[in-house]
C-alpha cells in the first residue's frame, strides 16, 4: 500500500524540522561569542567596518549616517557620491575616513525618505555581512538599521538581523566578531532578549532560520 504524498510532505518536514533544531542547539554554544551586544557609540568602534543604515542614494543626512559623516568626515560621502544610487535591500562599501574603523558598509535598508521594510533589513543585511566576508574581515559593528527616522520597529529589527547573523555564521564566514552596538539601554535590552530567545528557542527557532534560509 502506497504512502500519500501529504504524508510524505509532513514526514520530510517534520524530519527537516527534526535537524535543524539539533543543528541549531548544536551551535548554539559556538555561535554565542561571535555576537556581541552592547549598549554605545557606533562610530567609536575600532572594527573593521562599521555599518551605515543608509538609504539607496547613499546621502549621508541624520540619524546614524549623520554621525557617521560627522566624524569620519566629508571623504566618505565623495566616495558614496562616486558609487551613486544603490537597489534598496544592497549595500556598498566604502572607506572609514576618519572613523576609527578602516570601512562603512552602507546598508540600504530604504529609499531616501521612505521606510524600511522586513524584506528590505533581511537583504540589507545579509549583503552587509556578505561583503565583509568577501573583503576577509574579522569584525563588524551594526546599529539598528531602519529603526530611527525609517520607523522600523526595535523587537522586529533585532528579529531579522540576528536570524540573518546566525544564517551568516552557519554558512561560513571570515568574521570572528559581529557588534551590534546600541544607542540607549532599552534598545540594548530589546535584542539581548531577542538574542536569548534565539538561542533557546529550540525548534521554533530552527523553524524560523530554516524558512528564511
Amino acid at each position: 500500500m502506497s504512502t500519500p504524498k501529504t504524508s510524505l510532505r509532513k514526514t520530510g518536514k517534520t524530519m527537516k524540522a527534526q535537524n535543524e533544531s539539533k543543528l541549531s542547539k548544536g551551535l548554539s554554544k559556538e555561535l554565542a561569542p561571535k555576537i556581541v551586544i552592547q549598549q554605545g557609540d557606533l562610530t567609536e568602534m575600532d572594527t573593521d567596518a562599521i555599518v551605515n543604515a543608509a538609504n539607496n542614494d547613499l546621502l549621508l543626512g541624520g540619524g546614524v549616517a549623520g554621525a557617521i559623516r560627522r566624524k569620519g568626515g566629508d571623504a566618505i560621502q565623495r566616495e558614496c557620491n562616486e558609487i551613486g544610487s544603490i537597489p534598496v535591500g544592497y549595500a556598498a562599501i566604502t572607506s572609514g575616513g576618519k572613523l576609527a574603523a578602516k570601512h562603512v558598509i552602507h546598508a540600504a535598508s530604504m529609499q531616501l525618505g521612505g521606510s524600511t521594510t522586513a524584506e528590505a533589513l533581511r537583504k540589507s543585511t545579509a549583503h552587509a555581512l556578505l561583503i565583509a566576508t568577501e573583503h576577509g574581515f574579522k569584525s563588524i559593528a551594526f546599529p539598528a538599521i531602519g529603526t530611527g527616522v525609517a520607523g522600523f520597529p526595535m523587537k522586529e529589527c533585532a528579529e531579522i538581523m540576528l536570524q540573518e547573523t546566525v544564517l551568516h555564521l552557519q554558512n561560513g564566514t571570515s568574521l570572528e566578531k559581529i557588534y551590534f552596538v546600541l544607542f540607549d539601554l532599552e534598545s540594548c535590552e530589546t535584542f539581548e532578549s531577542v538574542w536569548k530567545g534565539l538561542r533557546t528557542g529550540g525548534s521554533r527557532t530552527a523553524a524560523v532560520l530554516a524558512e528564511n534560509s
